[in-house]
C-alpha cells in the first residue's frame, strides 16, 4: 500500500428540492512518503472537496482513503491543513497561535518545552522578532508563514494545503514558496496542494493531477514533474524539460 491512498472517491451533493449532483468519481491517486503533490483544475471540479476529505473534516459519498495504513474517517493532528485564508486567532500573537496547536499536540509538554518547540518553527519561516505581534499586526505574507509554521509544529504525517499563496502577491507569493520548498524537503514532509498555478505546480510538486471539469469531474491525466528536486527558481525556465511541461498543463486546462 502506498503511504496515502485514495480509492474510487466520489461526492454527490443533494439540493434542498432534492436534486443530486455528483462533483466528482471514481477519484484515484496515491502519495508515496516525502511526495509534494499538486492537484489542479477549474473552479467546481471538487479540489477543496477533495482535500477536506483527505483531511477528515467532510465525508465522502463513495470510496475510501487511506494514510499509514488506516482509514481516514475524521479529523486528526496527523493532518495539518493550512488554508487561504490564515484562520489565525486575532487576540493571540504570533508564539501563543502556534504553541496553541503545539500544546494541542503534546498536551504531556512543559510551557517551556511547548514554546521552545514554536519558537523553532517561527524561526523556520523567517519570523524571528514577530513573536509577540498579533495578526493585525503582520502583512498577508507574514499571517500565512504563521500558518505554515503552525502546520509544521504539529509535525503532521501529512501537510494539506488549500491555495494558500492565492490571496498574495507574486513577490511575496515566491518568497514563501521558497520557503514552504526548503521546509518540504528538510522535513521530507508529505504535501497535498491545491493550486490554480501552473507555474507554483511546476516549481514545488514531485507529480501534478489535472482534474476534468465538473460535474463528474475524474482525475484525467497525471503529470510527472521530471525537473531536478533541487530546483531554484532563477534558473528553472532553462531546463529542458520545463517548457515542455508546462505547455502539457496549460493545453489540458485551455482545451
Amino acid at each position: 500500500m502506498a503511504y496515502v491512498e485514495v480509492d474510487h472517491l466520489s461526492k454527490t451533493f443533494t439540493s434542498r428540492g432534492g436534486l443530486q449532483t455528483t462533483v466528482f468519481e471514481d477519484v484515484n491517486f496515491t502519495l508515496e512518503k516525502g511526495e509534494f503533490v499538486c492537484i489542479i483544475g477549474h473552479s467546481g471540479c471538487g479540489k477543496s472537496t477533495i482535500l477536506n476529505v483527505l483531511a477528515g473534516l467532510e465525508a465522502q459519498s463513495g470510496g475510501l482513503v487511506f494514510m499509514d495504513g488506516r482509514e481516514v474517517s475524521g479529523p486528526s493532528l496527523e493532518r495539518g491543513v493550512v488554508f487561504q485564508s490564515h484562520a489565525l486567532m486575532p487576540w493571540m500573537t504570533v508564539l501563543q497561535n502556534v504553541a496553541f496547536a503545539v500544546r494541542a499536540r503534546f498536551p504531556e509538554w512543559s510551557r517551556k518545552e511547548v514554546e521552545a518547540h514554536a519558537l523553532r518553527f517561527i524561526q523556520m519561516v523567517r519570523l524571528g522578532g514577530s513573536e509577540g505581534k498579533r495578526p493585525s499586526e503582520l502583512s498577508g505574507g507574514m499571517r500565512q508563514r504563521v500558518g505554515i509554521a503552525r502546520a509544521f509544529s504539529i509535525q503532521p504525517k501529512m501537510l494539506l494545503l488549500d491555495e494558500p499563496f492565492g490571496a498574495l502577491d507574486a513577490l511575496t507569493r515566491g518568497s514563501i514558496q521558497d520557503e514552504l520548498l526548503s521546509i518540504v524537503q528538510e522535513t521530507n514532509q508529505t504535501v497535498f496542494m491545491i493550486t490554480h498555478d501552473v507555474d507554483e505546480a511546476l516549481f514545488l510538486a514531485d507529480r501534478i493531477l489535472l482534474m476534468s471539469r465538473g460535474p463528474r469531474a475524474v482525475i484525467a491525466d497525471v503529470v510527472h514533474n521530471s525537473l531536478p528536486r533541487d530546483r531554484k527558481r532563477a534558473t528553472l525556465h532553462h531546463n529542458e524539460h520545463y517548457y515542455p511541461i508546462r505547455n502539457r498543463i496549460v493545453d489540458f486546462l485551455v482545451h
